[in-house]
């Protein structure tokens, strides 16, 4: 059983969590109409003031944060206190847009590190284990969340960076790595270049991973935990709330415990921005209750899960559950009326021990109606025969799923093209008309 880093706070009563909670969210709200213009002239709009904060349920009357209102306020426009009271400074990708840019004080490092320990912990890290971090250092977050939080469990912490995935796997053998951390999809990579290698998994000292950035479905999990016969753990996070961080799963693997007394979580139906059901999918909107750099007031993160109803976890912290995030309300696909989310797709494809571990959507129009291609990459090189039966299994059991039937492509390893950190499932290249 995993140990709880900051046992104190993990297994904190319900109700001392709560008063936390309120404490610190009436303490965010003051400091947000008082040093940040796009909040004062909101809550001047919305006829609140910080002292109608008197509950956690008052959190209400506050106005949603979507990632438009940071573009418009790029890149300091959101910030709370004078970058003379920052020491580090990170960003989103940018790869829909303008990056999204937040700045850190040294409190906010420390609590970035602190959250990242807990999740590290809850993995199974200890000061005995060797921590190789295979993640792009720079203004991404995700390589300085995982660095700062291992180093504060006492691990022995190896800045291996970006790529080089033969480098990677021999520096695991040379050094004896136990633990690994990264992207869901390079962790498939990294199996598929040790068989290249000749090299046996199973015969490194990895025996954990923590692994993020993008959808992470439990057949991908359960993928990533056979070829390294490693426990697998999911984490949570986004550059707006701290990098990762925000939440992992514990040894029950039942959901993602999120750190409460740093962020405040809702659930609403995208649609009507209503708060739903315990229990019942929505739109995850968090707001930073300790952030002093660049805090959040319900900011609509667009992933889409369920919140548990509480009980105490078997592991023993009191903390919030959260399902694993099903997709993003954006990326929401509808094809020919349906609603299909990516990672729909991925659950099927990942119980298919045929299939290999890169897959991708392609979306076109043919006679104005949409087309799905489905392109998979085969887990060894086949035969015509044997690459026709596959192509055929995957159609129908994906038709069983989104109701129509979809095209299939069988690829060999390694025929779907790299592209960057983070997998990239769907390609929609259908031809809209100028007034939809």
């Amino acid at each position: 059983m995993d140990k709880p880093f900051n046992k104190k706070i993990e297994t904190m009563p319900r109700k001392d969590l709560k008063e936390i909670q309120l404490k610190n969210l009436k303490k965010t709200v003051k400091n947000v109409n008082d040093n940040v213009p796009f909040y004062n002239k909101k809550f001047k709009e919305f006829k609140i003031t910080p002292d109608d904060i008197k509950t956690l349920d008052d959190i209400r009357k506050l106005p949603l944060t979507t990632k438009n209102d940071l573009r418009d306020n790029a890149p300091f426009g959101m910030m709370a206190t004078s970058l003379e009271n920052c020491n580090e400074l990170h960003a989103s990708s940018g790869t829909t847009g303008i990056p999204i840019t937040t700045c850190y004080t040294q409190n906010d490092i420390d609590v970035w590190s602190e959250v990242m320990a807990r999740c590290l912990s809850m993995s199974g890290l200890t000061k005995k284990d060797i921590f190789q971090n295979p993640i792009p250092y720079g203004t991404f977050t995700g390589a300085f969340g995982f660095h700062y939080g291992a180093q504060k469990v006492g691990a022995l912490v190896i800045p291996t960076g970006k790529g080089q995935s033969e480098r990677q796997l021999k520096l695991m053998d040379y050094y004896g790595t136990t633990f690994i951390s990264g992207v869901a999809s390079y962790a498939m990579r990294l199996s598929q270049v040790a068989q290249d290698m000749d090299i046996n998994l199973k015969k490194l000292k990895v025996r954990n991973g923590l692994f993020g950035a993008e959808m992470f479905t439990p057949g991908l999990k359960k993928r990533i935990m056979d070829a390294w016969n490693m426990d697998v753990h999911d984490i949570y996070g986004l550059t707006e709330m701290c990098g990762p961080g925000v939440s992992t799963d514990c040894d029950q693997h039942d959901g993602l415990h999120l750190w409460e007394d740093h962020f405040l979580i809702e659930c609403l139906d995208p649609k009507t921005l209503e708060s739903v059901e315990l229990e019942e999918e929505g739109e995850i909107v968090l707001t930073t209750l300790t952030k002093e750099g660049m805090p959040l007031l319900r900011y609509r993160t667009r992933d889409i899960a369920k919140i548990y109803d509480q009980v105490v976890c078997e592991c023993g912290r009191t903390h919030v559950k959260h399902t694993t995030i099903k997709g993003r309300s954006d990326d929401m696909l509808i094809i020919r009326g349906t609603n299909i989310y990516p990672g729909q797709i991925e659950s099927v494809l990942m119980k298919n021990q045929e299939v290999g571990g890169n897959w991708r959507m392609i979306l076109t129009t043919e006679n104005n109606v949409d087309v799905l291609k489905v392109e998979v990459e085969s887990k060894t090189i086949m035969s015509q025969v044997e690459s026709m039966n596959l192509e055929e299994s995957l159609k129908n059991n994906i038709k069983s799923v989104i109701v129509f039937t979809p095209r299939i492509e069988i690829l060999p390893p390694k025929g779907i093209p790299k592209t960057g950190l983070k997998a990239k499932r769907v390609i929609d290249e259908r031809k809209r008309n100028e007034d939809e």
